[in-house]
């Protein structure tokens, strides 16, 4: 593993001026040996690591020692700049779709969808339509009131700017006319099966009795479902596939159902609700879309579509896909999500462990990160799992200029120090940007705190306390410099008096830190970088100070 990450570190810098990019690394390095992704944890901080010595030499050095590993840099190939072309796609007359279920708001595995369809609608200066797909789904899957705000606030954070909002719930006498000339075409029937018959047929490519009825007479069933004879569960309208189907999911699948529960939009308005692919099949063609771009796991939707298409006679806009994408170990499923919510696992849709564009906007991931990330993605139709450093490392070079950097103690451990009375320090806001201005912290020796861990790795060895001194770190230190020494290690601090904060971590834990007194003065949204330990973004400021973990 090693030797692999050097070669590419080297390659890297040797192809952009001496300077490896970590995320760039990150991709070679898994793409060349897969097996990798399993060992995640080990091999992101040897790549850290290996970066970081790899900058630090001369260019001839990356020279001499990708030589000695027998390696060579390939001539780069011409590359693409941006997203690839659509197929036929013309300026002006693109027209794409958002259709988010507002069964909670969108998290970051949507945002490639979102982000993707709002590139190609700038790029072909098109349209880019919100299509609220608000008809009412399964139990397990069903509407949330609060969702359709959520949505849309994810939507802006994102920048992303939609031309027309669209309802499903407003379209249902549209999906009526529809089914109804599906209908006349002898191409659809009322469905009285139960469930266990339906299945049995289904299975064994058997036609149900109903099948064969007249157009009339399903007519005459199609308008009383509609007056609402039927109950919930005693028919449906089922399209005429081909029952001997080779993949029986398509044989006769369902177009409409009889739904009795409570519409958060129009309450009980209506009986008969779409099944999504069907109102996907009407409304594509109806609102002009000229290209979907969707996730390659709706093959069944995607035939569905094409299927009715073709039967009534449509235009078919092309359909684009890409692979699956899953980051780290972040658990994307929006009803889980619901659920932790209502048994107050998770604080709220903004709760770091939902991975939402709320959550994250609260971590202080910039939007401009995601649409990066997504962006590097492509339209690949390879399922990539990546681990979440690949998103953090394209939010690092947004945030890290604009961070000021402070001093917290995450697991203090309280020391003192002999030496020179020290009343004060003044470090500047940020190391690169001297003329932002310096921050003045208060010192007393006798109370220094560090973290836990680094008083036991570093016990009785001469280490630097940042901006400070040089000691010998033990319970009782001793200065043995009144400079940070260049060749020793380093580590923060915080002294007395402090900030008391609680800072939420990713995986939902809040920590009691210990931060220097000026943290009390940040603003709510304010990113910073504690010294050692990572990014963070105030939440609360007040009598509780809080912040929210971004990443290392």
């Amino acid at each position: 593993m090693k030797e692999l990450i050097l070669k590419h570190v080297l390659i890297n810098a040797l192809e952009h001026d001496g300077k490896a990019d970590l995320q760039a690394v990150i991709g070679k390095v898994l793409s060349e040996d897969e097996s990798l992704k399993y060992k995640i944890k080990e091999a992101i901080p040897e790549i850290k690591r290996t970066v970081q010595e790899v900058n630090s030499l001369s260019i001839e050095k990356q020279r001499e020692r990708l030589h000695e590993l027998g390696a060579t840099i390939k001539k780069p190939e011409a590359k693409q700049e941006g997203l690839p072309e659509l197929s036929n796609a013309e300026v002006g007359k693109v027209v794409l779709r958002l259709a988010p279920f507002p069964s909670g708001p969108l998290h970051i595995g949507n945002s490639r969808m979102v982000v993707l369809n709002d590139e190609y609608a700038k790029k072909y200066k098109g349209k880019l339509l919100l299509v609220i797909d608000d008809t009412i789904g399964s139990e397990e899957k069903h509407i949330l009131p609060e969702s359709y705000k959520l949505i849309e606030d994810g939507l802006k954070w994102l920048g992303v700017k939609y031309h027309k909002k669209i309802y499903k719930s407003d379209r249902l006498k549209i999906f009526y006319a529809a089914a109804e000339q599906i209908i006349k075409k002898d191409a659809a029937y009322v469905c009285e099966c139960d469930a266990e018959t339906l299945r049995k047929n289904r299975s064994e490519g058997i036609a149900c009795k109903h099948r064969s009825a007249s157009i009339d007479e399903t007519l005459k069933k199609w308008r009383l479902m509609l007056k609402g004879k039927y109950k919930e569960g005693k028919a449906v309208l089922r399209l005429k596939t081909d029952m001997r189907y080779p993949n029986p999911a398509f044989r006769d699948r369902v177009l409409l159902r009889v739904s009795e529960r409570k519409h958060p939009r129009v309450g009980k308005k209506y009986k008969v609700w779409p099944m999504l692919e069907f109102s996907w099949a009407v409304d594509d063609y109806m609102l002009g879309v000229t290209h979907i771009i969707r996730g390659k796991d709706l093959v069944i939707e995607d035939m569905m579509e094409e299927f009715i298409w073709n039967l009534m006679g449509w235009n078919k806009p092309e359909i684009i896909h890409y692979g699956s994408l899953r980051i780290g170990d972040a658990k994307l499923s929006k009803t889980e999500a619901r659920k932790a919510i209502e048994k107050g696992v998770y604080s709220d849709w903004d709760d770091p462990r939902t991975w939402s564009i709320q959550s994250l906007a609260k971590r202080g991931i910039q939007p401009e990160a995601i649409r990066n990330f997504v962006i590097k993605m492509g339209l690949s139709m390879a399922d990539v799992a990546v681990p979440e450093e690949i998103l953090y490392a394209e939010n690092r070079k947004l945030v890290d200029a604009k961070a000021n950097r402070y001093f917290a103690v995450f697991d203090p451990l309280e020391i003192s120090v002999a030496g020179d009375e020290v009343k004060n320090a003044r470090i500047n806001l940020h190391p690169d940007f001297p003329k932002r201005g310096k921050r003045k912290i208060a010192i007393n020796l006798k109370k220094i705190y560090v973290e836990r861990g680094d008083f036991d790795k570093f016990f009785e060895q001469e280490v630097g306390l940042i901006n400070l001194l040089s000691i010998k770190l033990k319970r009782n230190s001793k200065v043995t410099s009144n400079d940070v020494k260049y060749e020793i290690p380093k580590i923060h601090w915080v002294s007395e008096p402090n900030a008391k904060i609680k800072v939420l971590m990713p995986n939902g834990e809040a920590i009691k830190v210990l931060a220097e007194p000026s943290v009390k003065k940040l603003k709510v949204g304010e990113l910073v970088q504690f010294y050692r330990v990572g990014f963070c973004r105030v939440d609360k400021t007040g009598k509780q100070t809080v912040l929210y973990f971004t990443h290392k």
